[in-house]
């Protein structure tokens, strides 16, 4: 059994992050989405994963996670030079892949449950495919599944107008090779991509095995900011959190609840309230830091309340005397008090940004 994990795309809905970076990298927790994807795989005992890349993202991919050993596996990156489609993506992997069953997983998603139980009803089944589903408030958002009493896939639907279902498709498959055949027989779509809904319908269509089963956890897209930031509140309060303070904590400082503080951390006159991630080589001085926060390594926080937000590596947010919540503050970034008269806002604002203003 192998497995690939699709890490290409522009995530144009996280932009401006994604300007300049893979959006399966963000972090949740503090930890790359795309590492949620790779641990799960891992647990299930899949260790042979492809890694589908984009040209622009690609080799920041490579760089932040490696050849596999830390997670246990073994590691190969595949080109796909154009997002022309998840089919596509398959059909750029059968080299890598070759006649194996495999798991294809979207690098951008997180699920809470476990493979393993659904690669056992895919193997004693005898299946050609599984689709995971989740049950959502809003199904015309999504792909959408029709089916049985049995759990037998019956038709799949793209963004319907009038949903046969409230389950959506998850993102995560499970293939016996005769999807490439279904792949090859399938035509790109009116946006011009090979659909992997097309194939799975395909398969349908020629009488397979093809099943689909509900996850028991909660499924998180995290497409768009608010989605991150509850991708982030959930990781915190369900992923075990266990609380441990290495950096330097002064005597005036209060840590409250489950809150991990990472190497070369200095906590000067603040309070942080859990759950709270902080990583290493941060300076956190006069701040109170509420809870569903996490914060990435050598940021910078001074005479500031910051709350349900993600700080990513190297912000710096400054002198601000509004609290700031549900906020995602990308790499490097610079909030802070303008220390100039006439006492004004002042910007710099690049392409895509959002700014709400009290």
């Amino acid at each position: 059994m192998k497995a690939i994990i699709l890490s290409g795309g522009k995530g144009t809905r996280l932009r401006p992050l994604t300007h300049t970076g893979a959006k399966q990298l963000v972090p949740v927790a503090n930890k790359p989405i795309l590492w949620y994807g790779i641990e799960a795989i891992v647990e299930a005992g899949i260790t042979e994963i492809g890694i589908i890349i984009s040209p622009e993202t690609g080799e920041e991919v490579k760089a932040k996670t490696g050849d596999g050993s830390r997670f246990g596996a073994s590691i190969t990156y595949i080109r796909q030079d154009q997002p022309a489609g998840l089919a596509h993506a398959v059909k750029v992997a059968q080299p890598f892949l070759g006649q194996s069953p495999f798991v294809m997983y979207l690098g951008d998603n997180l699920v809470q449950s476990e493979l393993t139980l659904f690669l056992e009803h895919f193997h004693s089944n005898n299946l050609d495919a599984l689709t995971l589903l989740c049950p959502v408030e809003n199904p015309s958002a999504f792909g959408v599944a029709e089916v049985d009493e049995k759990g037998r896939l019956l038709r799949l639907v793209e963004k319907p107008k009038v949903p046969p279902s409230n389950l959506a498709l998850v993102g995560v498959y499970i293939f016996s090779n005769a999807i490439h055949n279904a792949i090859a027989a399938i035509q790109p779509s009116a946006r011009g991509e090979l659909e992997i809904t097309d194939a799975i319908q395909t398969l349908i269509d020629q009488q397979k095995a093809v099943e689909a089963r509900q996850i028991r956890g909660w499924w998180l897209d995290t497409g768009k900011k608010d989605d991150l930031l509850e991708a982030n509140r959930v990781i915190l309060d369900n992923c075990c959190l266990h609380p441990a303070l290495n950096g330097e904590i002064d005597a005036n400082s209060k840590i409250i609840g489950r809150v991990q503080v990472g190497t070369g951390t200095k906590v000067i006159n603040s309070t942080i309230r859990g759950p709270v991630v902080i990583g290493d080589n941060c300076h956190i001085e006069n701040c109170f830091v509420g809870p569903y926060t996490s914060i990435a390594d050598d940021v910078t926080m001074i005479e500031t309340d910051l709350e349900h937000s993600v700080l990513l590596q190297g912000a710096k947010v400054e002198g601000i005397h509004h609290r700031v919540v549900d906020s995602l503050i990308g790499q490097r970034a610079q909030l802070k008090e303008a220390p100039k008269r006439p006492k004004a806002l002042r910007f710099m604002i690049g392409d895509d940004c959002q700014i709400e203003l009290a």
